[in-house]
């Protein structure tokens, strides 16, 4: 097989177009993981079992079953009880609801780790709960997570070539639509690959970056 150097640059711009959509279904599936993640690790907290419970049993039960069929599910469910989301929207909600349950554990181990003394000190000053959370444990417990957080944006990234089972057309699917267009299956999927491989360094260190400048624990 001989590698076609005219036909690699010219197939560059649709699949910089997938690489769009691949990162738009990230960024909002990412966005979406931290915030229901960290109301999930939250809710796993409450004393009351009725809340506690079927919280941890949802999210094993999400963590233990395959994305791919988290996205079938979604995208076939969706309709049936009249909500009419496009086939990007239904994938980036899907991962970041699977992605929560992983931030979510993320968010228990650094909350966790907050020092003992740093939850009495608040008890004796008598502070209010909304105000022990995000003035005293959340500024101490998400720095300490940061790391843990990032790689899991990259993880996220690298399953977004999953959403081409429910249409979304991002890299791996210009790439396969290449290939059975031109038959060519050398240069689509090398590209493909080599898009992914530089996007996922470039989140590497743009998360180192973040790691360093927001990684450390406020004193309190």
């Amino acid at each position: 097989m001989n590698w076609d150097w005219d036909y690699a640059w010219d197939i560059v711009p649709d699949l910089w177009d997938g690489m769009l959509v691949a990162l738009e279904a990230t960024a909002y599936g990412y966005v979406l993981a931290l915030v229901l993640g960290l109301a999930l690790a939250l809710l796993r907290r409450s004393r009351r079992r009725w809340v506690s419970l079927p919280v941890a049993a949802v999210s094993e039960f999400i963590r233990s079953t395959p994305l791919l069929v988290q996205l079938f599910f979604m995208y076939y469910m969706l309709p049936t009880i009249g909500i009419t989301w496009g086939a990007l929207t239904v994938g980036a909600l899907t991962l970041g609801i699977h992605y929560a349950t992983y931030t979510s554990e993320v968010y228990r181990s650094g909350i966790d780790n907050v020092p003992v003394g740093q939850w009495e000190a608040a008890t004796a000053l008598n502070l209010p709960t909304r105000r022990v959370w995000t003035s005293v444990i959340l500024p101490q417990a998400v720095p300490r997570v940061i790391p843990a957080l990032a790689n899991y944006v990259i993880a996220m990234f690298k399953d977004t070539p999953q959403l081409i089972a429910i249409s979304v057309v991002e890299v791996f699917a210009v790439a396969r639509e290449e290939n059975s267009q031109t038959f060519q299956t050398l240069e689509p999927f090398t590209m493909a690959g080599i898009f992914y491989l530089v996007i996922a360094l470039a989140m590497s260190a743009v998360a180192r970056l973040v790691e360093r400048r927001f990684g450390k624990v406020r004193s309190t």
